[in-house]
């Protein structure tokens, strides 16, 4: 009997659960369903978008190499997937679907209704572990509770990994040709055709798709920028990151890839002693503690803060504010600078989201939400578990997240990781002829009213205490 694969953010074909399982059970076909009404309702951004139909294409191509059949079909939203699943499942006799598990209220709602759905034809339901490193609702304390802490969380993954490392599947197979491929609908629409619009040619070569792209990134990390990701990583002005959250995640890569890759530069064990080595597996973790966290506690998908006292907390309403912050034009350089990085590119370096997050939620003391669906509507890597849990960090109302009394000081950070001032001149033009000590707060010391760069838009001492006691009275209620 046919078997069908529900591909969604899992555009891959080497180590996939559900192809791979999917295999072993009979001759498979593949759909994938896109559904622009619903991106839109969750904000992802244009980029973003234009990355997964570029690697969808990429996709057709490595299962037609197998005689797999893809049938791409296009949906208003996730709630027309039941029927249209249903109707593709009675057209080619489909014995049960595969698909690997995702974690999001929504999406465990909508394959909740599929199943059920496709059910009632007999048809079964199958779903797989994959975008985890460890099955959801599994990583348990002593008590049986999920974690809330990630130091706790990273030790109990930290042993499972000592007794035993994920490995990636063994490659799929070429099977028989199961019909031809004029009997299935496989045109991939344009963004335009979507509802979108276009990305400049120059901004998608910024970000090349394909899996072997995507594993030749990973092992250029592994054998030029591991052993000093812990020295480096900090760094916006140098490349010291992955940057393979976005190939993770719309699956390019797994995230079993990345483990093995990491074990085998430690001659195939886990006992890591280099420090590069050690804070990269930690990023991993957090990736993997955020996606827990949006699993086993559901409020955090439907705009509320993890910790629930943190509703009272007074924000400001302050739309002038919020669209300096949002164009970079705060008149606090680094923080322009990463605003601006991001709406160039896509992307915007770890430290510097941490930056531009904290100033919008404390300084600004704007709500944390504004700014995180600004960041979804934007980055080519935006994922809702990941965004979601740095920002309620940084705005102190998350698990695990910075006390509400520390407020970085972003001038302070400037100094300290872009010292030179080489990031900010990349994206801050207008301070290009500063020096290294003007830079980072160029009013204090240029009188110049040529100088062509807004003045910032707060005071960063009176900002901070006005946020601690916001804060502090927030919790308080």
């Amino acid at each position: 009997m046919m078997q069908l694969v529900w591909f969604r953010n899992d555009l891959r074909i080497q180590d996939h659960s559900a192809l791979y399982f999917a295999q072993q059970n009979g001759p498979c076909m593949a759909v994938v369903i896109l559904s622009p009404d619903q991106w839109k309702l969750h904000q992802d951004a244009t980029i973003k978008i234009d990355f997964y139909l570029r690697q969808l294409a990429e996709l057709k191509n490595s299962l037609r190499a197998f005689n797999i059949p893809l049938h791409i079909q296009t949906v208003p939203l996730w709630q027309d997937i039941p029927a249209a699943l249903k109707q593709l499942c009675q057209r080619f006799q489909i014995k049960t679907i595969h698909c690997n598990i995702e974690n999001g209220w929504n999406e465990k709602q909508r394959d909740l209704s599929v199943a059920t759905q496709v059910s009632k034809m007999d048809c079964q339901f199958e779903q797989y572990t994959d975008r985890t490193i460890f099955p959801l609702h599994t990583i348990r304390n002593k008590s049986n509770q999920p974690y809330q802490v990630f130091s706790a969380f990273k030790k109990n993954c930290i042993e499972q990994l000592n007794i035993c490392v994920p490995q990636a599947l063994p490659a799929i197979e070429a099977q028989q040709m199961v019909f031809d491929n004029e009997k299935i609908d496989n045109l991939i629409p344009s963004l335009q055709q979507l509802g979108f619009e276009a990305i400049p040619a120059e901004k998608q070569q910024l970000w090349p798709v394909g899996e072997q792209v995507a594993l030749d990134h990973l092992m250029h990390f592994i054998d030029s920028n591991l052993v000093q990701y812990d020295q480096t990583r900090d760094f916006p002005a140098i490349e010291g990151t992955s940057q393979l959250s976005v190939y993770l995640n719309i699956g390019i890569l797994s995230i079993r890839q990345c483990l093995e890759a990491l074990f085998n530069a430690q001659q195939g064990h886990f006992y890591i002693q280099n420090s590069g080595q050690q804070f990269w597996l930690n990023e991993l973790l957090w990736r993997e503690f955020y996606q827990h966290v949006m699993a086993d506690f559901s409020h955090v998908s439907k705009h509320l803060p993890f910790k629930r006292n943190t509703e009272n907390i007074s924000w400001l309403q302050d739309d002038e504010a919020l669209n300096a912050w949002k164009y970079g034009q705060t008149g606090i350089p680094i923080v322009d600078a990463g605003m601006r990085q991001m709406l160039a590119t896509g992307w915007m370096h770890n430290r510097v989201r941490m930056i531009c997050a904290m100033f919008l939620a404390k300084n600004l003391l704007i709500d944390w939400r504004k700014g995180e669906a600004w960041f979804m509507q934007q980055l080519v890597d935006g994922d809702f578990a990941a965004n979601n849990g740095g920002w309620q960090w940084s705005a102190s109302t998350g698990t695990d997240s910075v006390p509400y009394f520390r407020v970085f000081n972003p001038t302070s950070q400037s100094q300290k990781f872009d010292a030179q001032g080489d990031y900010i001149r990349r994206w801050v033009p207008e301070l290009a002829s500063c020096d290294a000590k003007q830079i980072h707060e160029p009013y204090a010391y240029i009188t110049d009213s040529n100088l062509d760069y807004p003045h910032p838009i707060i005071d960063l001492k009176m900002s901070r205490q006005r946020a601690i006691a916001t804060f502090k009275m927030g919790n308080a209620k």
